[in-house]
């Protein structure tokens, strides 16, 4: 889907073709903006390569969609690629979308081959804030990248939340499942991080370098997202040793709980030791065998005694092992 926004003379056309976008750009009182959503690489290339004159190799990268964000300079116009993310809670996955960007002095393009849901955003609000009319392209741009970064940090909530419930998990009900999901959690912040590092570069140098189609007033806005960067990135990391001290701790009350399993198995063993041996003990024949103990007064005696002893040796052993404090 090709959808167009253009703005001249206090009027709004969202019903431009492609063959009016030259004219419209021509136009150096007017803003067009053209979205290219979920079409094919067939009908975006000649577009992008005759009707904007974009440069073959930034019209290849942004078919490509395979690009961590960067800042490039044309000269005429900026080819930026930013990145949309998502938290996919389900599974602790962190879902990256591509956004690639040129603006020009009174346009900006947008491609995406998925929908961007700050992109859905800012192009609402253009049609119903009469304000977006008198902005410039690059103030679009900064809208667009500062939605993107509120995305940003609703996904950072969400995964803080994430990793507080799997804590809350780990003293409660620990399972298998769980290590899992917190080398899912561990991966996600990495995506982040990685995520995160070079769109803070791209936003430094809107921020402090000198383009033709950025206004120096306009700087300011980008440094400010820039702020919000640095901040995220340092949030992004004490997000990364959260996921590590919840795993040493996972693997800390693991070990705990196979140390007092352990330790009960120990002293059951230890109580019926003696009762094993007294049972084996008795069961050899160096005397004459009693065929029924309790049916011969005269072997009831011994079974007394020896049900005695295998009553009292596990108990008294059991007393003498708590006052050592092993248990």
């Amino acid at each position: 889907m090709i959808r167009s926004l253009y703005f001249s003379n206090g009027q709004i056309r969202t019903d431009l073709v492609v063959d009016e976008f030259p004219k419209a750009m021509q136009d150096t009182q007017g803003i067009l903006w053209v979205d290219f959503e979920e079409t094919p690489s067939e009908t975006d290339e000649p577009i992008l390569r005759t009707v904007f004159g974009f440069h073959p190799l930034a019209v290849d990268d942004a078919l490509q969609e395979s690009h961590v964000p960067k800042l490039d300079d044309w000269g005429k116009y900026l080819y930026i690629v930013l990145q949309a993310i998502k938290f996919v809670r389900e599974d602790c996955n962190l879902d990256a979308l591509e956004l690639d960007v040129f603006l020009g002095k009174n346009y900006i393009v947008t491609h995406h081959d998925l929908p961007i849901s700050a992109v859905t955003r800012v192009w609402q609000s253009c049609q119903r804030d009469e304000r977006y009319q008198k902005m410039d392209a690059d103030h679009f741009l900064y809208k667009l990248i500062d939605e993107l970064v509120v995305d940003y940090m609703f996904t950072v909530e969400d995964m803080d939340e994430e990793i507080e419930l799997v804590e809350d998990q780990i003293f409660h009900r620990p399972s298998p499942d769980m290590v899992q999901r917190l080398f899912a959690l561990k991966r996600a912040t990495l995506h982040l991080r990685r995520a995160l590092s070079p769109l803070r570069e791209v936003l430094n140098k809107l921020a402090r370098d000198n383009f033709a189609v950025v206004d120096a007033e306009d700087r300011i806005y980008f440094r400010d997202i820039y702020d919000h960067l640095v901040r995220l990135h340092d949030i992004s990391e004490s997000l990364r040793d959260l996921v590590g001290g919840a795993l040493d701790t996972y693997l800390s009350v693991i070990n705990n709980r196979m140390n007092d399993i352990m330790k009960t198995l120990t002293v059951i063993t230890t109580l019926f030791m003696p009762i094993s041996f007294l049972a084996g003990f008795f069961g050899m024949n160096f005397f004459q065998p009693i065929a029924a103990p309790l049916a011969k007064w005269t072997g009831l005696l011994p079974f007394i005694i020896s049900s005695t002893i295998m009553i009292l040796l596990p108990t008294s052993m059991l007393l003498w092992l708590r006052r050592r404090g092993w248990m």
